[in-house]
């Protein structure tokens, strides 16, 4: 994980924060190196090559355990987007993956059978969420927040929700019914 010591009296290594406190201070760790330092925590995590390279790998927060594995939403994303043509997509926990979808008929065996060959079985989206476009922050992040809210309630969503039936091998629209199954453990997931 990124970790950068706080110097106030350094233009380059102080941390001014954000607008919101609270937001601020989930980013600072203090008696980190010594006591009464403080750090500034990215929340990215990193990683080095055999020649010293640093290359960003994903973000804290950013994985979820499902089925007994550690699943990486980025890796997931990358994934689908070069399945789907690089068409905008956000992996969430649960296996959710929300896809900017802009009309036309969507193939969903096509996208599974796809999937299937692309992804361990732990790691393909158990859920699909079909949007006109996926939101983005003004620095063009994926804004997963909503979306995670959200969750796959048919109410709670504007979007279309997708559960992957893996008994009948198909994606299904979540209706009330089905998400009652899901919730009461009568669907298999």
């Amino acid at each position: 994980m990124l970790v950068g010591r706080i110097n106030h009296t350094d233009p380059l290594r102080r941390f001014d924060g954000y607008a919101d406190k609270d937001s601020t201070n989930k980013k600072i760790a203090r008696n980190v190196f010594k006591m009464g330092d403080s750090v500034y925590v990215s929340g990215d995590m990193l990683v080095m090559d055999e020649y010293g390279y640093i290359y960003f790998r994903d973000r804290s927060g950013d994985t979820f355990r499902w089925r007994g594995e550690n699943v990486s939403t980025t890796e997931v994303e990358g994934t689908l987007s070069g399945l789907l043509g690089h068409t905008d997509c956000v992996e969430g926990k649960a296996g959710m993956a929300a896809i900017g979808h802009a009309g036309g008929q969507f193939d969903f065996d096509a996208f599974l059978i796809a999937v299937q060959k692309a992804l361990p079985s732990y790691a393909r989206p158990v859920f699909l969420r079909l949007m006109p476009s996926v939101d983005t922050t003004g620095t063009f992040k994926i804004q997963k927040t909503r979306l995670q809210r959200e969750g796959y309630k048919p109410q709670d969503s504007s979007e279309e929700v997708y559960f992957l039936n893996s008994r009948a091998g198909r994606y299904e629209a979540v209706t009330d019914e089905l998400y009652s199954a899901i919730t009461e453990g009568r669907a298999c997931l």
